[in-house]
């Protein structure tokens, strides 16, 4: 089955183009059946790639999506055109107001993790996107600085700032097999990472309502489960495109910045030669588990999500 698509977003050709299977809101409005509605809420400034990526791997699952695009209210993209914003994103204060419920909730990274979480200008309105989770969303699954936040904000548990940019693909371990969000996954996965800041496993270790799933020695937990908060926490970036970190370390090479190359990335850490994806199947897996969990434990009926009952 297919995710569904403004026919005029960008990311409905790009992903019909690579095979994903993609309908218009009108097609899949004709189909009896219940789509699982998939909400994502856009921090990154490149608007537009973030959506075709985690488009992508919530689309290649056999189960029609619904994907809904959610913006903060009162921040202004400076990356995306105006018009586009206009067109395909709402701000989460009218998510809010009208009362709508979703089945799962990706909130995306930031590039603001020098911050103190309560010093970015939109962390009161983030605070309650977390609190109406509990309420409107069967599963929420934050990213990088995005389940940091949330972690935070439910937990406690601090990010630190690392003196050097934990950059590149490193080896994780898959620590809990048995959990439904790793069915199918290699006991030895390649995940990229890209990010100036780490939870510490220590500290995830005392606090007994999270449980780590996969984590590397080099750069610490990768994915946490928070059952109490019906989340997960990914800090790594399995929704990469094979050229992201090329495309960051580009960019930080053309302006001067002191950046080193990404580690166990380029062929022979070559930055002239062109890098592979290998870690597109854990994605898929990882996405598509995410997915499966929801499906086999969400309410039919949508208004029954937040009130204890499955």
């Amino acid at each position: 089955m297919p995710i569904t698509l403004p026919n005029d977003l960008p990311a409905y050709d790009i992903l019909s183009n690579e095979g994903v299977m993609v309908m218009s809101p009108g097609r899949a409005e004709m189909q009896d059946i219940r789509p699982l509605r998939i909400g994502l809420l856009n921090l990154m400034p490149k608007k537009i790639q973030t959506e075709n990526q985690f488009a992508r791997l919530i689309g290649a699952t056999p189960l029609q999506i619904d994907f809904q695009l959610i913006r903060m209210s009162d921040h202004e993209s400076r990356n995306t055109a105006a018009d586009h914003m206009e067109s395909f994103y709402r701000k989460f204060s009218e998510v809010e107001e009208t009362g709508e419920k979703f089945d799962g909730l990706v909130i995306t990274g930031a590039p603001i993790e020098h911050l103190p979480f309560e010093r970015v200008t939109y962390w009161e309105e983030l605070e309650r996107v977390f609190a109406w989770t509990q309420t409107h969303v069967h599963s929420t699954f934050g990213v990088c600085w995005g389940g940091m936040a949330m972690a935070w904000h439910f937990h406690g548990l601090k990010k630190h700032m690392l003196d050097q940019k934990a950059f590149g693909c490193f080896r994780h371990r898959s620590l809990v097999p048995a959990s439904p969000y790793l069915r199918g996954f290699s006991d030895d996965v390649l995940v990229p990472v890209s990010r100036w800041t780490e939870v510490r496993q220590s500290e995830v270790d005392a606090i007994p309502a999270l449980r780590t799933l996969i984590a590397s020695d080099q750069v610490g937990p990768c994915l946490i489960e928070d059952p109490d908060h019906r989340a997960i926490y990914v800090f790594n970036h399995f929704e990469y495109d094979s050229t992201t970190l090329k495309d960051e370390y580009d960019r930080d090479v053309e302006s001067g910045k002191p950046i080193a190359v990404p580690v166990n990335y380029y062929p022979d850490d070559d930055p002239m030669r062109q890098p592979s994806n290998r870690w597109r199947s854990h994605a898929h897996l990882l996405y598509g588990n995410w997915i499966n969990d929801i499906y086999q434990t969400t309410p039919f009926d949508l208004d029954r999500i937040g009130k204890g009952e499955e």
